[in-house]
């Protein structure tokens, strides 16, 4: 059997197989609950075959969403939903994962089919957080600095999100720290112009996600996997490197992190990304081979062969797609064929399987 198709082990939690739904926005929430599109959109890449499935960036509060589209999960109304998809998708061989997040500066915009702008006071924009009041892009409202008390509040946020994933079936959480959004700013100096135990040295912009991440782990137990997204490299000249992400992974180990989902850029409008298939999985194979963490690899891969050589050539643990799940919900049952690999399909559709 190829690689990509051989069970994962993480804690006490089995992936049938290497291939994960990467989170993906659908900005199609009402006051952040989970609806009939989130279930059939989640479900089907579960029929079709992925090990893994990360629901969307889903806001700790509020005021973390991207959007008034975005999923939440600050209210323990919320929560029932959830459960449906929970359910569904471990009825198909699948496990449930949630990428708790916090937009940060770039909260309280538009939905990209509305223009992606940042909302006006008219259209019931909202005050964004930042570790500095830096605006993302010129022209955008300026973000309000945060506080020691609204940093005890995203603390309180994180926790009691944590435990309404719990209850609401999740058996891995992601915390979302690349693309710009909360933690991101905090790590990088280009956005992170503190001058309390907060900013500054590594140590201090980083202080943040590290007391997160072991929040988040003391309430999951010992048992269930933690994830943490990151961006390994902002792509701009003086902020955060491939080498700052390898001195955090390490970090976050010790508190209990399994597995860093290698993304990169976003927090910066002067990122120069080379987009090329695979361009970010080098990122992926430096944690891997400079921790002892486990790695997932994102960004433009697109095919069975490439994920199984990432995997062959020692590269990443987890292969982690987002739009080629757009174009092909059932990509894992057409990767097996294409690899040669027999799996089970769904009952329901054994009869499609030789084709």
């Amino acid at each position: 059997m190829s690689l990509l198709f051989q069970p994962l082990t993480i804690r006490d939690i089995q992936f049938k197989n290497r291939i994960a739904v990467s989170p993906m926005c659908e900005y199609s929430a009402t006051d952040g609950f989970a609806n009939d599109w989130h279930l059939v959109h989640l479900g089907s890449r579960a029929v079709g075959g992925a090990g893994l499935i990360i629901m969307e960036a889903t806001a700790v509060s509020p005021e973390g969403r991207i959007s008034p589209g975005d999923l939440g999960i600050w209210k323990d109304e919320q929560i029932d939903f959830l459960k449906r998809i929970t359910g569904f998708i471990e009825s198909q061989g699948s496990v449930p994962a949630i990428q708790l997040a916090h937009a940060g500066r770039k909260a309280s915009h538009h939905v990209p089919w509305k223009g992606n702008k940042s909302l006006t006071v008219e259209e019931g924009a909202w005050q964004t957080v930042a570790p500095s009041a830096i605006a993302h892009t010129e022209g955008e409202p300026l973000p309000k600095a945060m506080t020691g008390e609204d940093i005890a509040k995203l603390k309180n946020d994180f926790a009691a999100a944590t435990q309404r994933a719990l209850e609401a079936g999740f058996k891995v959480i992601e915390l979302h720290a690349a693309h710009g959004y909360l933690f991101n700013e905090f790590l990088s100096p280009l956005s992170n112009k503190r001058i309390d135990e907060y900013g500054g040295s590594f140590e201090n912009r980083t202080r943040l996600l590290l007391e997160i991440a072991s929040d988040t782990r003391n309430i999951m137990g010992e048992k269930l996997p933690l994830f943490v997204r990151i961006s390994a490299t902002d792509w701009v000249t003086g902020g955060w490197t491939e080498e700052d992400s390898v001195q955090l992974s390490n970090k976050l180990k010790e508190v209990g992190v399994d597995l860093i989902d290698c993304s990169s850029g976003g927090n910066s409008p002067e990122q120069k990304i080379p987009l090329v298939p695979m361009y970010q999985v080098p990122f992926a194979e430096k944690i891997k081979k400079e921790t002892p963490l486990l790695t997932g690899a994102v960004g433009l891969i697109t095919t069975a062969t490439e994920a199984e050589n990432i995997l062959a050539n020692g590269q990443a643990d987890l292969i982690i797609l987002a739009r080629q799940f757009l174009r092909d919900p059932y990509f894992p049952l057409h990767a097996a064929k294409e690899l040669g690999d027999d799996i089970a399909w769904p009952v329901q559709y054994d009869r499609a399987k030789r084709y």
